[in-house]
């Protein structure tokens, strides 16, 4: 018997709508003093959070089922990580250009062509070195004296991100450390914390 999946509340709508406005306050206001290629990461990575958040409300969570969607996704991660490398790391800026180029591009093949085990551990060793450089590299630097105390919280937005995609990439794998409906249930609130923490730290940096 096909189980039935939870709909989409008018909670989850609210926590996704408020996730969205944080992200388009992100982009208009931008964040000043940095360099043209992080401004131009940051603005890509809440451009997109804005959109992904935009078609879950149309479309329900369900819509996290499809390729192109963790593609995209994908993103996300990818130009933030970027923008704090450029920014904070200038020495490895175009090695990891070269990576989050050549990690979006094997996401993508692996979606479609190998869909499965391998395209889950291809996305989960990719979303896992970009998770640990927006986790790292903020409250490094605070610790450090090198940046505001408060910027250690686009750490924080970093071990939120790393969490859902860690449960999502387990979900697909077919070894859910939750259930699904579990986890669709508390995606919304933890895509609202982790995107209030990125726009928190920012305005802190």
């Amino acid at each position: 018997m096909m189980m039935m999946m939870k709909k989409t509340s008018i909670l989850d709508r609210l926590l996704l709508l408020a996730t969205g406005i944080l992200a388009a306050y992100q982009v208009a206001v931008g964040i000043e003093g940095l360099g043209t290629l992080a401004i131009l990461c940051y603005t890509i990575a809440f451009g997109v959070l804005l959109i992904a958040g935009l078609l879950l409300i149309i479309f329900s969570l369900e819509i996290l089922d499809n390729p192109l969607v963790v593609v995209v996704a994908a993103i996300i991660p990818l130009s933030l990580s970027l923008g704090l490398v450029v920014e904070y790391l200038p020495a490895l800026g175009t090695v990891y250009q070269v990576f989050v180029t050549l990690g979006l591009l094997v996401i993508a093949v692996t979606r479609y062509v190998t869909p499965g085990t391998i395209a889950t551990v291809v996305l989960a060793v990719v979303h896992g070195i970009a998770g640990l450089l927006i986790v790292g590299l903020p409250i490094l630097l605070s610790l450090q004296g090198r940046a505001p105390a408060g910027f250690a919280l686009v750490g924080v937005g970093g071990a939120l991100i790393g969490l859902g995609g860690l449960l999502l990439a387990f979900l697909r794998a077919g070894k859910p450390m939750l259930s699904k409906e579990t986890i669709y249930t508390i995606l919304p609130g933890l895509l609202l914390l982790m995107t209030a923490a990125f726009v928190a730290g920012f305005a802190l940096a």
